[in-house]
């Protein structure tokens, strides 16, 4: 394969691949050879999200499929495992940071591609509000646990000092990814190092109290929780599966910087397949170790007691940590946590917008890269905006349909993630039979994927037809998070026919077709 090796300015035409047509790609000025593989690996588990994620989903999903929660996590992992061989494959032939869009452009054409990119808009504008919305939950509980006063910890009860801690918070993310790659890649060593060891002091400290039976509601390891058959219905495992693909959601923003990355045809899948391994590893040793600290049942410090199970963590420091000075860095772990991600969130927003613009799917104006700092910086202001202006008016609404939106970035999660594999499938279908490793990569296992998250997407959207899924609302007897899943895809419609009227041209197929060359940067 011939390749390129250059760092073009923004707006440069590069010619791509010998042989694969005659169009030339758009570069984005973006900073290469900012981030490598280590680097990488350590931004896509911070956009994940470990220790947020495990305190708001541990005992969710313990009450939907009881003592069966090992096994829905490793359920869980295997679509996404699959659909990282889509990514990691159609990046080694087009790493532009555009990722889902660009490659289901290419393979779909403009309008399929234009609703990809939207799902993934969409989704990092769920995900960065509600990162924001517990980062500032923490930040109260942490401020009152080290001052010892209730009064400061309800301060988060405080609708306004709630909502004007989250802009707050939102601004300074907002201003870090504005710096550039470099200042977000230094802060989430730090971060992502602290997460990952005070979740390894609170899973051997959580297997101490199993060991000596310190909690009357703990129980002892069985091999069936890995069995996912083992779940009493199919109704409780899709409803487990759709929390446990939210769990490993961000990981895919490894390949979304991977035009600042060393080597950006091979480092990001490979960082993207670390971080895998590093979250589902987590995932497991944590949630087995706190299962059998406290149980999974309803009573006590079981995870599926409704009145903890939403944080987890908040409910364990002391009793599993043992002491105020370790519970109060479980409380810094998760602020850690959830501030990490809302930071590096960003990334795959803003550079989604900024392959969209270059590629005139959207207006021009969003394709301006920092002449300095080299990022996107008037779509990472607008992503850092959007999401104030989001939660403010979502808060001030309904604390129901805040809670009914968040509910529903699964099905915007699955919609992407299946379309991104089906993608790969098609547009490699000359490849099969050239080889068993092509054929596996670039087909059978990315097709395996997609077929297991579509099938998530329409089970999970047949079920939230019901009102009682989610917070329980609903609009003339159809369930809110139906309603909010799918007016956010029509809304995204409306708006592809908008600027269809405005751009032309790239949904004629004239600016990014299937014969556009991939720009191939050498290692």
């Amino acid at each position: 394969m011939t390749q390129v090796e250059a760092q073009p300015m923004a707006g440069d035409t590069v010619r791509g691949v010998a042989g694969t047509g005659d169009h030339d790609i758009k570069t984005k000025g973006l900073s290469g050879n900012s981030v490598g593989l280590l680097g990488s690996a350590v931004i896509g588990i911070s956009t994940v999200a470990p220790v947020y994620c495990l305190t708001s989903t541990l005992g969710t999903t313990a009450g939907e499929v009881g003592l069966q929660m090992p096994a829905v996590f490793l359920a869980g992992f295997l679509p996404m495992l699959l659909v990282a061989f889509a990514y990691r494959e159609l990046n080694k032939v087009m790493p532009d940071c555009g990722t889902s869009f660009t490659w289901t452009v290419k393979a779909f054409g403009p309008k399929i591609g234009w609703m990809c990119g939207w799902g993934l808009l969409i989704a990092t504008i769920i995900v960065l509000s509600n990162l924001a919305g517990v980062a500032t939950t923490y930040f109260w509980l942490l401020a009152g646990h080290l001052t010892g006063s209730e009064q400061i910890a309800a301060l988060d009860d405080n609708k306004f000092a709630h909502i004007g801690t989250v802009l707050v918070l939102v601004a300074l993310a907002t201003l870090v990814s504005y710096r550039g790659m470099t200042a977000t890649k230094t802060i989430q060593y730090a971060l992502v190092g602290l997460q990952m060891v005070v979740l390894v002091v609170f899973a051997v400290m959580a297997f101490q109290k199993a060991g000596t039976g310190a909690f009357p509601s703990g129980v002892d390891f069985s091999l069936s929780w890995l069995n996912p058959f083992g779940i009493d219905s199919f109704a409780a495992f899709t409803a487990g599966l759709s929390l446990s693909i939210f769990m490993y959601w961000g990981w895919d923003t490894c390949l979304t910087a991977n035009e600042e990355t060393v080597g950006s045809a091979k480092t990001p899948g490979r960082a993207a397949m670390i971080s895998m391994v590093v979250l589902i590893g987590s995932y497991l040793v944590v949630g087995i170790a706190a299962q059998m600290a406290v149980g999974s049942g309803a009573e006590g410090l079981g995870l599926a007691n409704e009145e903890t199970s939403d944080n987890v963590f908040a409910a364990l420091a002391e009793p599993v940590m043992g002491s105020w000075l370790l519970a109060g860095a479980l409380f810094v772990a998760v602020l850690a946590s959830a501030a990490a991600s809302l930071q590096t969130t960003f990334i795959p927003v803003a550079r989604t917008v900024l392959s969209m613009a270059t590629y005139e799917a959207m207006p021009a104006s969003l394709a301006k890269v920092h002449p300095k700092h080299k990022v996107p910086g008037k779509a990472t202001v607008i992503a850092g905006v959007g999401t104030g202006v989001f939660y403010t008016v979502m808060t001030l609404v309904s604390e129901n349909v805040l809670t009914d939106t968040i509910y529903a970035l699964g099905l915007m999660i699955c919609f992407y993630y299946s379309l991104t594999a089906f993608a790969c499938v098609w547009y490699f279908r000359k490849d099969f039979g050239a080889s068993v490793k092509d054929t596996l990569y670039k087909g059978v296992l990315p097709l395996l994927g997609g077929l297991m998250l579509a099938g998530v997407f329409g089970k999970t959207l047949y079920d939230t037809l019901d009102p009682a899924y989610g917070s329980g609302s609903s609009l003339m007897g159809v369930g809110s998070v139906f309603v909010i899943g799918v007016g956010l895809l029509l809304l995204g419609a409306v708006l592809m026919l908008i600027m269809q009227r405005r751009s032309p041209a790239f949904f004629r197929g004239e600016v990014l077709t299937k014969e556009t060359p991939a720009l191939v940067v050498a290692d």
